[in-house]
């Protein structure tokens, strides 16, 4: 899985989306071990941990448990080989025995752009929101940042049982009352990969990286004046929601995420009380019977608390998402109205706009000559401004055009730099297009789109003596459109269950500023010795936890909400159309997204506030999902913890969960037919949350006429808060090619409010 924040490794994409990687074939692997609580030989008592040992002895004599787990799974982590895996697998009470995986992190004016400011009115401020507890699992935190300054909240939560672990450079005094809870899990990471090394990392909850630092105030930092990266973003920031409580859950290491790690600290959290789960970390997928998170989650699900997981940052590629779980609150990413415009200027008397948040010394009041990258090396790799690729004596006191791709983009910089060169343009290629994300370079440099990177580089290669210079605007806003959906937001449909629509939702990812680790640069590279309370960077891993804080504010305001309840309000008040009615652009294609972009469309908390109506989902409901799925008895039970099986006597539908928004697979060759065209049934059903009685009535739209969409009833009258009515869409659909879609949506309205909800066709 991976931190998502788009981190290049670098400072502003901190594309902390660290990827799915597979552990080492070592000759002995962490395993994680499923036991089925209710097959314990009953001479063991109650003490299930007795049993776990036994059972582990009885395939090998050295191996040691690294934790156990009650909470979110039954059962225990240890190092086995492979043979002794499989022994242990076939134990009596052993439901599953499943290797570990490594997780990676996905790499302010927000509350602006989310219309929180004019309308903090709207949200409590007195008794509820600072009782809520927002708990982030990332790379810990830098409890000096004033966005945890604790002034004016009251005591901490009478529920909260969470506790401020000491470690490396870190002691209970740097808890507060804002920063209630700190704590690190490193046994399976140490397990794997050996002691952390303490000269390069706190083996503490301190952060090292910042990404944690950023994740954590981004969601329930509280209000800091005068925040700015290196002058660029001045204003205040703060976070999502500033007046919860953060507990923050080091799981993240140098070496990576590891799910035994990351299984213990969701354990903690929801024996600690959190009510919010932000996780941005992401992966590979996997069925949700294998996928720790997904399984740590559905038992958060079961506690009340809601789990915020970033989609990952390897869009635009189609079925590129992680976190798909339909328990879980899948987040995309999308642009501020926000920029820091940095504009190239040729001596052709040429402009190309670009971004930059680069501040230091400047460039000379004169034109440059500027080279190729590609043609000022002796690697066939020179183009990438890799280190080493560089010939001194090409690029000294020279701009140098870089290509962007495979390293980070600000260390083709610090390469840059080290070689003699004044400055660098780096070019997009065409697999980020015209996506600009602005970092805080070491030398004056801009980041141009694909388009003007392919005229720059014709320039610099046919002219006898080409020139150029960068100039650097600052911050500019009011940017439009905006939002956009970001290219490296990973996209749907859903690999797992096509049924399901992901992402769930957009919320701002790009050149996100927010709280910065003091024991590293903005850019993250070991050459950057300079030192910011703020940083600006981008990713999955940024939009998240602005959902996760919208989520507090939302359990501050309606304490007895569920976890799907808090989802829904958030999906059907989200807007997919800009004011002029336009459909929100995706930047990877300059045309207007689809739901497998932004989801059921961008967030718009004030209208979740107050949405009206609500699709509720209970547990036995997504147990019923996981009968649909046709899962074993073992696989259902490794998610979910119960005994009990699917009912053969019940008819079971994948498309019938009580989602928020529609995804409609229409089958080859169904036997449903209606007049050659296939026809799909899916029942929903909703619960009154307005107040008050009110009759609301449907409106359809399809923008492909292979789909036709009819509801029935059309009307739904409520009467009593609380009260539930179920409807049924019909979709009719023609014959289309193979891998064609087409999209529409579903709106009931009361007049004041409208309820809408995404609807995805795919053959």
């Amino acid at each position: 899985m991976g931190l998502i924040t788009m981190m290049n490794f670098v400072g502003v994409v901190v594309v902390l989306f660290l990827g799915f990687c597979h552990v080492s074939m070592a000759e002995k692997k962490t395993y994680i071990v499923h036991m089925a609580k209710h097959d314990m030989p009953t001479s063991f008592g109650e003490d299930h941990r007795q049993w776990f040992d036994a059972s582990l002895k009885s395939v090998s004599e050295s191996a040691e448990m690294i934790y156990t787990y009650e909470k979110v799974i039954h059962g225990f982590s240890t190092r086995l080989s492979v043979q002794e895996a499989e022994s242990l697998e076939n134990l009596p009470g052993i439901l599953s025995v499943l290797p570990e995986l490594k997780y990676e992190l996905h790499t302010t004016r927000t509350p602006e752009f989310l219309g929180l400011d004019q309308n903090a009115d709207l949200f409590p401020q007195s008794a509820g929101d600072s009782d809520v507890v927002i708990g982030v699992f990332d790379t810990g935190v830098w409890p000096e940042s004033k966005s945890f300054d604790d002034t004016g909240m009251g005591p901490v939560p009478s529920a909260w049982n969470g506790a401020c672990e000491t470690g490396t450079n870190f002691t209970l005094s740097n808890c507060n009352r804002k920063l209630i809870g700190a704590r690190f899990f490193a046994k399976g990471y140490e397990a794997t990969l050996g002691p952390i090394d303490e000269s390069k990392e706190n083996r503490s909850p301190r952060d090292d990286d910042g990404h944690g630092t950023h994740t954590s105030t981004t969601t329930g930092g509280s209000v800091v004046t005068g925040a700015n990266l290196l002058g660029y973003a001045s204003g205040s920031a703060r976070g999502m929601a500033p007046r919860a409580r953060v507990a923050v859950y080091k799981v993240c290491w140098v070496g990576g995420c590891f799910s035994s790690d990351i299984l213990a600290a969701m354990e903690k959290a929801i024996t600690d009380n959190v009510n919010v789960m932000s996780m941005s970390l992401g992966g590979g997928t996997a069925d949700y019977y294998r996928d720790s998170v997904a399984i740590g989650a559905f038992a958060a699900m079961e506690k009340g608390i809601l789990v915020s997981c970033s989609a990952g940052n390897a869009g635009p590629t189609p079925y590129s998402l992680s976190n798909v779980s339909p328990w879980i609150t899948t987040v995309g990413a999308g642009t501020l109205d926000r920029d820091f415009p940095a504009y190239v200027s040729l001596g052709n008397g040429k402009n190309y706009s670009g971004v930059s948040l680069y501040k230091g010394p400047s460039l000379p009041n004169k034109m440059l000559p500027i080279v190729y990258a590609g043609n000022a090396s002796n690697s066939t790799s020179g183009a990438l401004c890799m280190p080493g690729t560089l010939i001194p004596e090409m690029v000294k006191g020279k701009l140098v055009l870089c290509d962007r791709g495979v390293n980070a983009r600000v260390q083709k910089g610090s390469v840059v730099k080290e070689a003699g060169g004044a400055g660098m343009v780096l070019t997009n290629t065409a697999a980020n297009g015209e996506e600009l994300v602005a970092d805080a370079h070491l030398l004056p440099a801009t980041t141009v789109g694909q388009k003007a990177g392919d005229e720059i580089r014709k320039y610099v290669i046919s002219d006898a003596s080409p020139t150029a210079t960068i100039l650097f605007e600052g911050t500019k806003l009011g940017i439009e459109p905006s939002p956009v959906v970001a290219s490296f937001s990973s996209r749907g449909p859903n690999t797992i269950t096509p049924e399901i629509l992901k992402p769930d939702i957009l919320a701002p990812g790009v050149n996100i500023l927010a709280g910065w680790s003091g024991a590293v640069g903005p850019t993250g590279l070991p050459d950057d010795s300079r030192r910011v309370e703020f940083n600006i960077i981008s990713g999955t891993s940024m939009s998240c936890p602005h959902v996760s804080g919208l989520a507090a504010l939302l359990k501050a305001a309606h304490p007895n909400w569920s976890p799907a309840a808090i989802k829904s309000a958030l999906m059907t008040t989200a807007y997919t159309a800009y004011k002029n009615g336009k459909i929100i652009e995706d930047l990877a294609t300059g045309n207007p997204s689809t739901p497998f972009d932004h989801g059921a469309g961008h967030v718009d908390p004030v209208s979740a506030l107050n949405p009206g109506l609500v699709y509720d989902i209970s547990a036995d409901d997504y147990f019923d999902f996981l009968c649909a799925l046709n899962y074993t008895a073992a696989q259902i039970q490794v998610v979910t913890k119960r005994t009990t099986g699917c009912d053969s006597t019940k008819k079971y539908s994948v498309g019938d969960l009580n989602y928020p928004s529609f995804a409609v697979v229409v089958p080859s060759g169904s036997s449903s037919k209606s007049g050659g065209a296939t026809v799909v049934k899916q029942t929903r059903t909703l619960t009154n949350v307005g107040g008050e009685s009110s009759t609301y009535k449907v409106s359809t739209f399809s923008d492909n006429k292979s789909v036709q969409i009819s509801v029935m009833p059309q009307t739904l009258s409520f009467s009593q808060v609380n009260e539930k009515k179920s409807y049924t869409v019909t979709f009719t659909a023609a014959s289309m090619p193979v891998n064609s879609n087409a999209f529409g949506r579903i709106e009931w309205s009361d007049g004041k409010r409208v309820v809408g909800s995404t609807v995805a066709v795919s053959w």
